[in-house]
Parts: C-alpha cells; structure tokens; sequence
C-alpha cells in the first residue's frame, strides 16, 4: 500500500499513537487525512478533516463512512484499557466496555467501509493490535482478551477481504509512551517509532508488523517448550 496520494481515516486521532499516524501520514504524502474523534473540537493540526466518532456509536460509524467515501486505507486504532484482573468485584462490567471499542468498535468499522475500500480499489486495513494478545498474566485481563479478539478478529478479516484485494495488517507492540501507559514504569517506545515502522510495513505488503523488540521475542515464546503465556516460575 502506499501511502503518498492515499485518502485516510485514523480513528482515536486525537492523541498517542493516533495523532502520530496524522503526522506520520501527511509526512509521507497523504492526499487526505480524516481524523476521526469523538470531539471533533480537539482536533486543530492543520491539513487534516476532523470527524465526529465513536467507534461504540454505530450510527456515527454509519455518518462516517457516507462521509469518508473516497478513504483507501483505514486505520483501527481507538482502544481503551483498565487495570485489574478477571476475579476483580467490577470484571464484568470492565470487560463489556472494553469489548465494545477494542473489539466491536473494529467489527462495526470494517463491515461499515469494507464496502468504501472495495469501491475505492481494495486499498488497507490496518488494527492496531498488542502484545498482549498473546500473554494475558491478569494485571490488564479485560484488555488482554480484547486484543485477543481483535488478533482473531484481524485474522478472519484477511481471509474475507482478500478477494476485493484488501491487504489487512496487525500491527503489535508492546508499551508505547502514550496516556494509556502513564503509569506504568517500564521501558517504552515511542509513538512515533511504532507508527513509522507500522507504515514501512504496510508499504511492503506485510500482513503483520512486530514493531519492538520485546514484541518480537514474545512471539517467537509462543512455540518454546514452556510457551510464554504459561507462568515462568514454579
């Protein structure tokens, strides 16, 4: 896919990883970057069309794709995440909301402009997806499912889209110095790094970018005798 003359929508393009593909995206030559938000008021950078979005309002995703109907690649990335473990007293209620935009707000965004995409070419999906789809060690349980979910997802959307010439690319990282991961005190990449090679890999036709190192190992983990999702100690 490449993106000089490419017309883009970017959901949760107001801040982190979001904001970084608009510039990243307008620095390679994008013809057209929709920024998709839930306050369209919080997007001032210039050179780009701000869109009112919420990936959990299926209406809105409807008035999206009537207005964004010349798009060519769409990028997944809105997602949310919250602390704590599946035997927490509020698991349940944390797991819905967070199923509703890291895995619904995905489904409804990719039935909604697979249709734009085929009209306009074929064209890229990209999910913005997480390590953590493959180890889930409790601490951000609800979060982990939902990337889980979204990698399957992601998966069966490659095979369905193939035939309208759709290229779909996971991209998985590990932590990334945005707001989502203040709090956490270990080391980061930056947003901008995780975007460039994201879109290295989208222009070379990859299917998946593993774009940090630890991402990389954890997944190779996954085939070790003692694979890297079972408890290391013991």
């Amino acid at each position: 896919m490449n993106i000089e003359n490419s017309v883009v929508l970017v959901t949760g393009a107001n801040r982190g990883i979001g904001l970084a593909f608009v510039h990243e995206l307008l620095a390679r030559g994008a013809r057209k970057v929709y920024a998709a938000v839930r306050d369209p008021a919080t997007m001032t950078l210039q050179g780009v069309q701000a869109l009112r979005l919420d990936v959990t309002r299926p209406e809105q995703i409807a008035a999206a794709a009537q207005v964004a109907t010349d798009v060519n690649l769409v990028i997944n990335n809105a997602g949310i995440a919250q602390p704590g473990g599946f035997l927490d007293q509020d698991s349940e209620a944390v797991t819905r909301r967070l199923f509703e935009t890291n895995v619904f707000g995905v489904l409804n965004m990719s039935k909604a402009f697979a249709p734009v995409l085929k009209a306009n070419g074929g064209g890229a999906l990209l999910n913005v997806l997480s390590v953590a789809a493959w180890v889930n060690g409790g601490e951000l349980a609800a979060y982990s499912a939902s990337k889980s979910a979204a990698w399957s997802l992601t998966n069966a959307l490659r095979h369905e889209l193939a035939g309208q010439h759709t290229q779909v690319l996971g991209l998985h990282m590990a932590y990334v110095d945005t707001d989502l991961t203040r709090g956490f005190d270990v080391a980061k990449s930056s947003a901008e790094e995780i975007v460039q090679r994201a879109l290295d890999g989208l222009a070379a036709g990859a299917h998946e970018v593993l774009a940090d190192v630890l991402t990389q190992q954890v997944r190779q983990g996954l085939t070790a005798p003692r694979p890297v999702y079972l408890p290391q100690v013991g």
